[in-house]
């Protein structure tokens, strides 16, 4: 993941948490879009990824990955949330995640499969 082509972080997509909706997102790849904040605990970005609700949950950590179904939103945690949207966990940072509460709105996020 890279956010305005300034700072790279890694997460892992884990196929074992919502096996169809990884599937789909890593069909998709690359993927970007411009970031969205809500709150100071969800950094997030729109995409035209369809894929319904699989394993939904409402309850996140920080570190946490998940997909938004109705809006096609990546999702990314930097802090505890409990939301009111259901929501399908799709993975977790590797890296220190608090590079995120950097982001501002309108940043590109650009997420792809790391070949190295």
């Amino acid at each position: 993941m890279e956010i305005d082509g300034k700072v790279k972080l890694s997460c892992d997509l884990k196929r074992h948490l919502s096996p169809r909706t990884v599937g789909t997102i890593m069909r998709s790849l690359p993927l970007e879009g411009n970031s969205h904040l809500l709150g100071q605990s969800i950094v997030y970005f729109e995409t035209d990824v369809d894929s319904g609700i699989e394993r939904a949950r409402t309850e996140f950590v920080k570190g946490d990955v998940a997909f938004l179904p109705s809006t096609g939103s990546f999702c990314f945690f930097v802090g505890n949330v409990k939301s009111a949207k259901k929501m399908t966990p799709i993975g977790k940072f590797t890296d220190d995640e608090n590079v995120l509460k950097n982001v501002k709105s309108g940043d590109v996020i650009r997420l792809y499969e790391d070949t190295t």
